[in-house]
């Protein structure tokens, strides 16, 4: 016998399908006036151009000195913004690579990318000038880290690898070493994360510390030639130390910068940050994720002075995440990847 098919329960209710997002498509052009900067600005082989597309899901056609671009209307209105910016960076001579694009597209997900790109809204471009470069912000979060560290006495520079945040802070001081407003810059991480135990290394101080303030280097020699690093070490008018060198000084007429500043203890941390002298500045670096001393982020004296200081007159606090990453855009999937919510 034929069974007898079920009874809807009038009770149950049974939600309507939803309904489809349409996407909405578009299409732009746009012209660029110096035919010289179309090279460069497309790249070799229309390399710059393929990134753009394959980062936002574009088509972009070149005609002459003019790029027409299709797709999804908010794509559409995003790569029109990069193409512009990246023409406007090659407009006043500043360099367009892959990560310069890279980051141009990051940031135009964000309200603020003409102030970034080109000036603020009511001020000049954000930019630090060195002997062998000019560099600008990456990010918007950049842009609001050099801002701070023109206006700001200390400042906690915090976040993931490949933010940005000792090498802009190296970049600041080397400006001011030049232009004269401070007389020396200090370079300071702890040496050895687990309490600087040094002694069983080879070689004098120098040798020993010098591989873990390698980083430190790399970013002077970025910003200024190596035979004027060379100078001023050699003259005391840069100094890269371990913190322990720090013990008993003041420090005055200084751009100071401590580097890994996690792997600090509380009473190094309290110890470094009570050298601050006359018309100094001090930047401290770190991720509070990455705490390699023993017992933790507890014993951490950069979360201790972060909680015991932000909001105080004369501090600031720049907070960086795996969105700001200006290094290759796998690096940023790899940090967010041990970040996530089951890390």
């Amino acid at each position: 016998m034929a069974r007898k098919p079920a009874q809807k329960d009038a009770t149950a209710f049974t939600p309507p399908p939803s309904p489809q997002r349409e996407v909405r498509r578009a299409q732009v052009d746009i012209s660029f006036d110096n035919q010289s900067l179309l090279g460069p600005l497309f790249g070799q082989f229309d390399a710059n151009l393929v990134q753009v597309e394959n980062r936002l899901g574009v088509f972009i056609a070149a005609r002459g000195n003019e790029l027409h671009i299709e797709g999804p209307e908010d794509s559409v209105a995003r790569a029109r913004d990069v193409l512009k910016a990246m023409y406007d960076k090659l407009a006043i001579g500043q360099d367009l690579d892959q990560g310069a694009i890279e980051a141009l597209i990051a940031m135009s997900d964000e309200p603020t990318l003409d102030g970034i790109v080109d000036a603020e809204p009511k001020g000049p471009p954000i930019m630090i000038r060195t002997r062998r470069k000019t560099i600008v912000p990456r990010s918007a979060m950049q842009a609001v880290y050099m801002r701070s560290l023109v206006r700001d006495d200390i400042i906690f520079a915090l976040g993931p690898a490949g933010t940005g945040k000792t090498y802009l802070a190296v970049a600041q001081a080397v400006s001011q070493l030049i232009s004269g407003s401070v007389q020396r810059l200090i370079l300071s991480r702890p040496a050895v994360e687990a309490g600087e135990k040094l002694g069983f290394l080879p070689g004098d101080m120098k040798e020993k510390v010098d591989p873990y303030l390698r980083p430190l280097y790399d970013a002077l020699y970025d910003c200024m030639p190596p035979e004027q690093v060379e100078r001023r070490l050699a003259s005391g008018e840069i100094e890269i130390a371990p913190i322990a060198f720090m013990r008993g000084r003041t420090l005055a007429d200084a751009f100071v910068i401590l580097d890994e500043a996690q792997n600090t203890t509380r009473e190094q941390m309290k110890m470094f940050l009570t050298r601050f002298g006359q018309n100094s500045r001090m930047v401290i670096c770190g991720d509070p994720r990455q705490v390699d001393i023993p017992g933790g982020d507890g014993m951490s004296g950069l979360a201790d002075a972060v909680g015991k200081l932000e909001g105080v007159e004369g501090f600031g606090t720049i907070r960086f995440t795996a969105a700001d990453v200006v290094r290759h855009p796998i690096v940023g999937r790899i940090v967010e990847a041990y970040e996530g919510p089951s890390a």
